[in-house]
């Protein structure tokens, strides 16, 4: 038995969509098990409000949620990660601060919702449809076994649960 939760980092480059949806949704999903963070390497300042208002329709907790530098989370005292996944590709594509502990990283890619045009209606859609690929990939994460969240093992199954 594990003597914490298993903590995920969600890692956009602004912090304000893809990683906020991913991080409430695991925190709800989790159950205490998981523990999801998210963060970001060029914050937009702010949550999108459609990403909150994507949460709440489904009834997912997003108190307190707000757009965080991954430099947060790059310390010594910092909630120790076990994954870090980049749910963007730009994010992929940068740089990333060395984690303590060396957690194993995955990359899940997911278009910005943020980037939807049309009417405020398409842009919500927009949000549902991106959340339920991202709740249907965190859904195949906590399914996983605790054998599968063995770090020699991680890293694999969770490259294999990503987006499809």
């Amino acid at each position: 038995m594990r003597e914490r939760p298993f903590n995920v980092l969600f890692l956009c480059t602004g912090n304000s969509a893809r990683s906020i949806l991913a991080e409430c949704y695991l925190n709800a999903a989790g159950r205490g098990a998981l523990k999801a963070y998210s963060a970001g390497s060029f914050l937009k300042g702010d949550v999108h409000p459609l990403s909150i208002e994507t949460l709440r329709a489904h009834a997912i907790s997003c108190g307190g949620v707000r757009s965080k530098s991954w430099d947060e989370f790059a310390t010594a005292d910092a909630p120790r990660m076990d994954l870090v996944i980049t749910v963007c590709d730009n994010a992929a594509g940068e740089v990333c601060p060395i984690w303590p502990g060396a957690p194993a990283k995955a990359h899940w890619s997911f278009p910005d919702p943020a980037a939807a045009t049309g009417s405020p209606a398409e842009r919500l859609a927009r949000f549902g449809s991106i959340f339920a690929d991202i709740r249907s990939s965190i859904d195949r994460l906590v399914a996983l076994s605790p054998q599968d969240l063995a770090p020699d093992v991680l890293r694999a199954r969770v490259a294999a649960i990503g987006p499809n």
